[in-house]
Formats: C-alpha cells, structure tokens, sequence
C-alpha cells in the first residue's frame, strides 16, 4: 500500500469495503525537523525517510496479521500534551476510521498512557502507539519459556504505566469486612499490586534463566568452541545467513521479528576449526526501553560473543539508518560498535543488485579503511560467504596463540586437558612423545607454556 501524506487537503480517502476482522489504520505522526536545528542533532531518526518509516510500521501491524486498511502519514510540528497530534488532525483521523471502518488505529510513535487515553476517546477506537505493537509482535513469536518470561515481564512494565485514575472502572473500592474493614483499596491500587508482584516474580525467575546460561556459556569456554553473534535490523537477511553458514533450518520469512528465541548452532571454519554461531532478535529504530531490559539475558550471547556479525541490508533505500540504529542498541548493551577487532560488517542481499551496481558497491568496499572492512554476501545464493568465514577464522584467531609443545604420551591427563582447553591443531606420536600444536586463549596461553614448556609458532 503506497503511504499517503496527511497534511491539510490532502487526498480524501477511498471508500471502505466490506469490514474485515483486525482492519487497522496506521498514522505516521513525524514532527518536521529544520535543518540543522537542535531537534536534527538530538533525534537519531530525524534521517530517516518517512515513507520508509511509515512503510515498516505497516509491517509490524501486518506481522500480526492485521489488514492495513490505510497507511498515512500526519506531520507534526509540535508535540501536544494530550493528544500529541492537534485537534484538527484528531478530528479528520477521526471522519477517516468512520470512512475506513477500522477498529484499530496504530501511531507509530511512542505515546505517553494519557495520550493514548485522550486518543482513544477522541476517536472512538482502540489506539496503539509502536512501543505495544512491538510487544504485541513479541508477545506472538516467543517460542521458549524465556523468551515469554521476558515478553511477559516487558508487557507488564507498559501496562503498569498504562494504569491511568481517569480510568473510571479502576476506581471501584475493595472493602473490608463490617464496620472495622474501612475503605479498603481501590482496584487501580490493587492491579498495580499484583502487577509488581508478578514482575518481581518474573525477575526471579529470569534470574535463573541468566544463571543457567552462564553455566552453558561456561562449559563452551572449557572446550576450544569460540562464539560468533549476529546481529542486525529485524530482516536484515540474519536467520537466512544464520541458515547458510550452518546448514540449520531455523525460520527464515521475510517478515519483521520472524526470529525472536536465540539459537545456537556449530559453525565449520576452512581449516577444520569450530565455532558457535548464535542468531538473536532483530533490532529496530526506537526498540522499547522495555524489551532492551527484559531481553538482556538472550542478549547476553551478544555481550560475550568473541565475534560480532553486524549484518545489513544494503539494498535497502535506509541501509544507513538502520545501521545507527543497530549501534546505537549495540552501545545501549555496552558493546562499542567502532570495535574493528570484535565486530565484522557484513553487506547482505548484494544478489538484488545488478552486475554494474555490485561493481560499485565492490569498490566502496575497497576504499573503506582496512580495519574497518566490509564483507559482501548473499545469503540466498551463498555468495562471499566462502570469504566471510575466512575473515570469521582470522578474526579468531587473532585473539588466539598458536603453541608447539612435545608431551609424554603416557601423560594421560595432560593430553585430557589440552584436547578440553585448547585447539588441537596437529598431534603426531615419534619415540613415545605427542608433538602437538595447539592455539590458546590469552587467558591460557601462560598456564600451557609453563605446564608443558610449550613455545610460541612465530609464524602461525
């Protein structure tokens, strides 16, 4: 559906069809930002093209399988308090969901609870603003017991601001018993009671969950597996090339947020080497506050990850944007996205360009410094994917010590720990003697030299 601009005397709508169930009107309220103003500096998406804009909150409506009757977008010049857009804009969105006939309107902004209020009795339907319908995606692709503990958890914080007192049915008293039982609570104080008390619960329990991943992540540190992350845009092509360089069928649609619970699978380097690639949830301009916090565990894989993927649709028309929006969520996690030595960024979906633009896209990747390169790939055709685990093993090993040692073949337990702390590059038996190869970590390197008086290979 192509977005409409909403602005004065723009096109009248046109007319409904028959009413469909889940029938929803988007409104893209963007406020107008002058060039080079404060608003331009302080706005991470001010960049952003609106019609892209519009265009994805459209596809997370559609990712519930709500019918997008129309798609507009509504510039705002200034945020109003009570209905963040104005009464005029109100008023004519309001004839238009009459016109429309839709039971939903989503703005894609982030609304404050007495703005979705006013909204909602302004135009006589249920208002979602992008904070709910990005958990409302969530709430619907979590697989796993934690991943809907931590939906859960991120819903809970965005009712209980929702719990307004102009809500009139919230105000109802609980008494107590006879004369001696007073007025009791009111039913907004006891929701937001047995609200907290279910989030303190699902804090204890997501507690758990984060405890039993540091044991797992543990016990990959004790064998030579290092861990490779992917990160991107939701449909930036990530589960596609999670799916390539695995050999995995982990679901892959084109779609926003099609993968949600993290996966985890080995990953065959060229030389005979292992890896764990992990594949998380996508990113997305304005990710709620809320799901960055309750996702933290399953991010947790990012945090300690020894290579980051950062993967990105270059054919997209807001390739760049998105990218800031990637690395702003990757500083929010504490990770600096600048990291040349830990993170590899991966150009995906170069199989949409034709012959002469790939070729240009080949040379500005040629030009970019060479700490900070640029991997082309396709995950559909498999293109440059032969090269970018070449630079995934390089990256490696990097942070790793290749160390020739010789140790007593009757040396059992040594054997045992090598094999479980290190990477057995080559083992060769001569006069009852294992002549070994092995790469370390940093962490190990010292115990290895002075445990088997191994020496460092000066060429690796």
């Amino acid at each position: 559906m192509e977005p409409r601009n909403f602005d004065g005397d723009a096109d009248r709508p046109r007319s409904a069809g028959a009413k469909q169930t889940g029938r929803v009107l988007v409104i893209g309220p963007y406020l107008r930002v002058r060039a080079g103003g404060a608003d331009a500096q302080s706005e991470s998406h001010v960049q952003r093209d609106a019609e892209a804009r519009l265009d994805e909150a459209a596809g997370l409506a559609r990712a519930i399988d709500l019918v997008v009757a129309d798609a507009i977008i509504a510039p705002v010049s200034q945020i109003r308090p009570a209905t963040y857009i104005g009464k005029g804009k109100v008023e004519e969105i309001a004839g238009l969901i009459k016109t429309l006939d839709v039971e939903l309107v989503v703005m894609d902004c982030a609304l404050a609870p007495i703005q979705q209020r006013n909204l909602e009795k302004e135009l006589h339907a249920k208002v979602l603003d992008r904070t709910g319908l990005i958990l409302e995606i969530f709430g619907r692709r979590a697989k796993t017991k934690e991943g809907s503990l931590q939906v859960e958890l991120a819903h809970l914080n965005y009712q209980r601001s929702r719990l307004v007192r102009s809500w009139t049915h919230l105000e109802r008293q609980r008494g107590g018993f006879g004369f001696m039982g007073g007025p009791g609570e009111t039913q907004i104080e006891a929701d937001r009671r047995l609200i907290q008390e279910r989030i303190s619960k699902l804090e204890s329990e997501l507690k758990k969950v984060q405890a039993t991943r540091r044991l797992h992540r543990a016990g990959r540190q004790r064998v030579p597996y290092r861990v490779v992350a992917l990160v991107g845009y939701t449909n930036a092509g990530k589960s596609t090339l999670f799916n390539r360089l695995t050999r995995a069928d982990v679901q892959a649609a084109d779609m926003l947020f099609a993968t949600l619970d993290p996966t985890l699978r080995a990953l065959n380097l060229p030389h005979g080497g292992k890896a764990m690639l992990s594949d998380t949830v996508g990113f997305i301009s304005n990710l709620p506050t809320q799901l960055v916090a309750a996702f933290r565990a399953t991010l947790e894989e990012v945090l300690e990850a020894d290579v980051i993927l950062h993967v990105r649709d270059i054919s997209h028309e807001d390739a760049e944007a998105q990218q800031s929006d990637v690395d702003a969520v990757l500083r929010q996690l504490g990770i600096n996205p600048d990291d040349s030595g830990r993170i590899i960024e991966v150009w995906n979906k170069i199989d949409r360009y034709a012959a002469e633009q790939r070729e240009e896209l080949l040379n500005i990747a040629a030009r970019r410094p060479e700490d900070h390169p640029a991997m082309l790939v396709s995950a559909v055709s498999g293109e440059g994917v032969d090269a970018l685990l070449a630079a995934i093993e390089e990256r490696l090993a990097a942070k790793r010590t290749t160390l020739d040692l010789s140790i007593d073949a009757a040396d059992g337990a040594g054997i045992s720990w090598l094999h479980r702390n290190s990477e057995v590059l080559s083992k060769e038996l001569h006069d009852g003697r294992f002549d070994m190869t092995v790469r370390v970590d940093e962490t190990k390197r010292d115990i290895v030299v002075h445990r088997f008086d191994a020496v460092p290979r000066l060429s690796a």
